[in-house]
């Protein structure tokens, strides 16, 4: 199968290219700077930028499927408004090529829950990648945990350098991580199984735990003690910005992430677990991976 992937240098976008192709599929990427992508074995590289409708057409020509992983939350404030347009101009560029199947990574949360500015764009690009002529296939999935991730390295990197934590209510928030592996398997896997195409799955890793528990113990796997003291007075937006003091994730990535967690995000839908067989890494293990540890192999059944 002719695959597409936009995001090919982000880091699911960076696993998800040679995972197509051990696969047997042919791979593009498209990428706005050739010369800074380290393209694997057999990827064909196409220059375009989404924000640019015109630089699209020779990269989905000729393509069956094409993941859309592209999100613009480091870009600043208008992040938004960047990810509408990109969005808007790729469904457009799909749509006229006569691409069958897109595949896009969305976030986890129901709508009636305000959802933070992140996971509302989120789903404002998942409608608008639904207007195009093509099936659109959307997995949902919460905290994504592995080397690279913006969101798990800002929780590593509190667990790490905290033994005392003073935190809003949003601790007692209840999530569930997904290990990078198995986000990819459902990515890989879901091309196999046509009933996919056209409908919206939840994903995620067998333990649903409370974003205390998610810093404990991934303090806990760092060999560190971690007191975590909960206020009601400190807002999500003041969180943020002690944030910024505590760890070098770049703030226009990590205030989006802190104001998400506020929102609930566990899979109510299983329907994907009939469909793609993926083992489910323990959160414990995704952590052990992540942080380069050797971890214990997850046997299906």
């Amino acid at each position: 199968m002719n695959i597409l992937v936009t995001g090919a240098t982000g880091f699911v976008g960076r696993r998800l290219v040679p995972a197509l192709l051990d696969a047997g599929h042919s791979v593009r990427v498209l990428v706005r700077d050739a010369a800074s992508y380290d393209a694997p074995a057999g990827a064909s590289v196409f220059v375009g930028d989404l924000l640019d409708p015109w630089s699209l057409d020779d990269a989905v020509e000729g393509i069956d499927a094409a993941y859309y992983l592209v999100h613009s939350m480091g870009a600043g404030d208008d992040f938004r408004e960047r990810d509408r347009r990109a969005a808007h101009n790729f469904e457009r560029a799909a749509s006229s090529a006569g691409v069958s199947q897109v595949i896009y990574l969305g976030g986890l949360g129901e709508d009636r829950d305000h959802l933070s500015d992140h996971l509302r764009s989120r789903r404002e690009v998942e409608l608008v990648l639904r207007e195009g002529d093509y099936d659109l296939t959307t997995l949902r999935a919460a905290i994504i945990v592995g080397d690279g991730s913006a969101s798990f390295e800002m929780v590593r990197q509190l667990a790490d350098r905290l033994p005392v934590m003073v935190t809003p209510r949003w601790v007692n928030t209840k999530c569930q991580p997904i290990d990078i592996d198995d986000v990819i398997a459902y990515l890989v896997g879901v091309l196999s199984v046509p009933e996919t195409a056209g409908e919206t799955y939840e994903i995620g890793g067998p333990d649903v735990l409370t974003y205390r528990e998610v810093l404990e113990r991934t303090a806990e796997i760092q060999g560190h003690d971690l007191t975590i003291i909960q206020v009601p007075v400190l807002t999500p937006t003041l969180s943020a910005y002690w944030l910024d003091l505590v760890t070098d994730v770049p703030a226009s990535v990590a205030h989006p992430l802190i104001h998400g967690m506020k929102n609930t995000v566990v899979v109510t839908d299983h329907r994907i677990e009939n469909l793609v067989s993926v083992p489910g890494t323990p959160f414990d293990d995704a952590v052990r991976k992540a942080l380069g540890e050797d971890t214990v192999e997850v046997v299906d059944g």
